[in-house]
């Protein structure tokens, strides 16, 4: 469970600290080699590629926390906040395929399917335990 976290954030640190310090290289390149996908979501917004990446990058930190300290309540909720980011992500992107050529639409579908199925294996690993009330 912690390496999957581990894996799930350090994804989040490369996407959000890259889209955060070099947004129009971002823009531009990402995912670095090949089609850049994001750029053939036109046009070019610097704030919004900014704020995408510190929001990435702030659930990264969230989710290394997680990995470090896994208490149960900690990791759902660092899951939960993640899953809330990734699936409509990931919806957006399933219809806005029209400019990809296929194996790049194919690799971005994989790489959403992936970081999902990751967290719900996350969720699925927690240890059932029994939540005490507040102040017990």
């Amino acid at each position: 469970m912690r390496a999957l976290l581990g894996v799930l954030a350090a994804s989040q640190f490369v996407v959000g600290l890259w889209a955060l310090v070099l947004p129009l290289a971002f823009y531009e390149a990402f995912p670095f080699g090949g089609t850049p996908w994001v750029a053939l979501l036109p046009p070019y917004n610097e704030h919004l590629v900014r704020d995408h990446g510190a929001g990435t990058l702030a659930l990264g930190v969230v989710l290394a926390f997680a990995a470090w300290w896994p208490e149960r309540r900690l990791v759902t909720a660092a899951v939960v906040a993640f899953l809330v980011f990734a699936v409509p992500h990931a919806v957006f992107h399933t219809f806005h395929l029209a400019h990809f050529p296929l194996i790049d639409a194919v690799l971005q579908q994989a790489a959403f399917a992936v970081e999902i199925v990751l967290a719900v294996a996350v969720l699925a690993l927690l240890p059932r335990q029994r939540v005490r009330p507040a102040g017990r």
